[in-house]
């Protein structure tokens, strides 16, 4: 009995706390993205807006690969590094955290970014949440 409270204990504390993703643009940003649009500008196939990463390694980075740009964040590098080395595409830049993100998004009017979405604060505006 008590080996299956402490594996109930262990499996909670382990669990990965996912939160909801923000997509965030400037407050006079009127972009309408969907996930589609979302995808095309992380990967470089739109420029409608100028994508900003967190930097790689962040747990909410990882998310975001997988649900906003819909590939892992391994298949994201190595895609970018082709594109790197044949001169066809430069990754987005990268933003040490989420207080840069929010900084960096609320001065550039043309940015899109992301961060936890308990993270927005009255600097930016939310255009999409990914669950």
């Amino acid at each position: 009995m008590l080996n299956r409270i402490l594996l109930l204990i262990c499996l909670t504390v382990a669990w990965p706390a996912y939160a909801d993703i923000a997509v965030i643009v400037h407050p006079s940003n009127t972009a309408a993205i969907d996930i589609d649009e979302l995808n095309r500008l992380y990967t470089g196939r739109s420029s409608a807006l100028t994508a900003v990463n967190l930097a790689e390694g962040m747990p909410i980075r990882s998310e975001f690969d997988e649900k906003g740009a819909g590939r892992a964040s391994a298949q994201l590098k190595a895609y970018w590094s082709k594109l790197v080395f044949t001169g066809k595409g430069t990754p987005p830049a990268e933003l040490a955290n989420e207080a840069a993100m929010l900084e960096h998004v609320a001065a550039n009017p043309d940015a899109i970014g992301y961060v936890d979405a308990a993270s927005v604060n009255g600097s930016v505006k939310v255009i999409l949440t990914l669950e």
